[in-house]
């Protein structure tokens, strides 16, 4: 049985999806890879493969230890995608910038959850056949279509009519998740109820924290700011959801949007060049607030409309279910597992 340890405070900090993208996965092989792998987490005994899914300055530490066998690196972000989460003073960016790619280059392999950044890590210096693409995925256990009744009832609980058409959008409060641009279309939409759920999981070194900060406090009057949630409370806010708004300027794989999926609820996105290589074909889009308010604007008025991209997201879901990425994680790591071998790093 091949041993595989993680390296990960990806769960440390509530409301981010890379804690969630960690858990999909130890939740995959600890129910469909069981007689294959034995996982175990943050432990400094002797493994076949170390996958590290956060960069802490300890991890990379250890990444000398021979005892780590074959070191496997997960990027969830580079120093590109930081700008609008984070605000640091600029010797400080340079130097943590440098960090996070001087750790993907001690990495043996690279995985990264969306084609369009092979390109770019090769333009940082890492080999091409370094890197392997594997998307994320959802578990239907988790996020899934509830009831009609489940829905009322939890409308009921929030105060929200059954007959008033809801957008929800979710994902840490900063520039870059297009908060701004969710908060206008509230205000351009008097008549819609819109939620958003996320906090400031940066804390004030977030970018933009004291705007956020007013906005989230003094919200248009059909705006709610729910604050971070559990991922359990955040299924039944996907299924009250008629459309599910994500106006991002810049993502990876977004898991929010694999969880609008796994639930059947439409899906608006801002048209960004990354999500073509991805999920292209399966969401409405826009290019800027205009659009995109103009696309919700059509689909809150037609029901044939946001029943067509309903059935789109429940094709999306198929795609990138637990059990489609078992198969691939499954032949990865056993890949790797013969690598290994191959070049002395296990034994």
């Amino acid at each position: 049985m091949i041993r595989i340890n993680m390296f990960s405070q990806a769960d440390s900090v509530k409301g981010q999806g890379v804690g969630s993208a960690y858990n999909e996965l130890i939740s995959l092989l600890r129910t469909h890879l069981v007689e294959e792998f034995y996982v175990t987490n943050n432990k400094y005994g002797r493994s076949d493969l170390t996958h590290y899914h956060t960069i802490n300055p300890t991890y990379y530490a250890n990444s000398f230890s021979p005892a780590r066998g074959r070191k496997i690196g997960y990027v969830h972000f580079l120093p590109e995608t930081l700008e609008g989460s984070i605000k640091l003073p600029a010797p400080a960016k340079k130097v943590f910038y440098n960090y996070v790619i001087d750790f993907y280059k001690r990495m043996d392999q690279i995985v990264v959850v969306n084609p369009i950044f092979i390109d770019k890590l090769v333009k940082y210096g890492i080999r091409r056949e370094k890197v392997k693409y594997i998307p994320n995925f959802v578990s239907k256990e988790e996020f899934y279509p509830e009831q009609q009744a489940e829905k009322n009832a939890f409308r009921n609980q929030l105060g929200i009519p059954l007959d008033k058409f809801v957008v929800f959008g979710d994902g840490q409060v900063q520039a870059r998740k297009g908060v701004d641009d969710f908060a206008k279309m509230a205000e351009a939409n008097p008549e819609i109820q819109f939620i958003w759920a996320g906090g400031f999981s940066f804390g004030k070194i977030t970018d933009g924290y004291d705007h956020f900060k007013e906005l989230v406090d003094n919200p248009p009057q059909n705006l709610i700011f729910t604050g971070i949630i559990d991922r359990q409370k955040l299924v039944d806010y996907l299924n009250i959801a008629d459309l599910f708004v994500l106006p991002s300027f810049d993502e990876l794989f977004p898991m929010s949007v694999l969880e609008a999926f796994s639930c059947g609820t439409p899906v608006l996105l801002r048209d960004l060049d990354l999500y073509k290589a991805i999920i292209d074909g399966y969401y409405l889009k826009g290019e800027n607030f205009e659009e995109m308010n103009e696309q919700l604007r059509r689909v809150a008025y037609d029901k044939t409309m946001l029943n067509k991209y309903a059935n789109l997201s429940n094709m999306a879901s198929e795609k990138y279910s637990e059990d489609n990425l078992a198969k691939i994680w499954n032949d990865f790591y056993h890949e790797q597992y013969e690598i290994g071998r191959r070049l002395g790093q296990i034994h």
